[in-house]
């Protein structure tokens, strides 16, 4: 695995031109006030490469983390133990992994129709430019 980080000692890959996926990233940088994480679009040339030969579908965050991938449900509770004030819910983790990785999916896969999608990935603005590791994406349709 290769581990190209310019900010923080963990990497989360989301969908970029997700929605709900740009709000999740949106509510962990504002929930991270020590930049723990840093971010990069699936979809982008940064994210291809982090995930090599393995890319992984659009419908996961992925987490890059001591060196370890975690996706789906593990991923994003894994995240939420480390933002101010929502660490609780890791307390998830004690469900079993196949019942949070379904609600996972059951809502990773309706949530273009729910929630919508952007045209392009984010652009950060330039005080959050340094937490992204790369904001030129390629394209893909949802």
């Amino acid at each position: 695995m290769t581990h190209a980080r310019s900010a923080g000692p963990a990497v989360v890959l989301f969908d970029g031109v997700c929605t709900l996926c740009n709000g999740a990233v949106k509510f962990i940088i504002d929930h991270d006030p020590d930049a723990y994480f840093a971010f990069a679009p699936l979809q982008s040339e940064t994210g291809a490469a982090l995930l090599g030969p393995e890319q992984h579908e659009l419908s996961s965050i992925v987490l890059l983390e001591d060196g370890q991938r975690f996706t789906r449900s593990t991923a994003a509770l894994r995240v939420a133990r480390r933002l101010r004030g929502v660490w609780p819910l890791y307390a998830l983790i004690l469900v079993p992994r196949p019942l949070r990785d379904h609600v996972y999916t059951w809502v990773a896969a309706n949530r273009y129709r729910w929630f919508g999608t952007v045209d392009a990935c984010r652009l950060p603005t330039p005080e959050l430019k340094q937490r992204f590791l790369e904001v030129r994406a390629r394209p893909s349709a949802p």
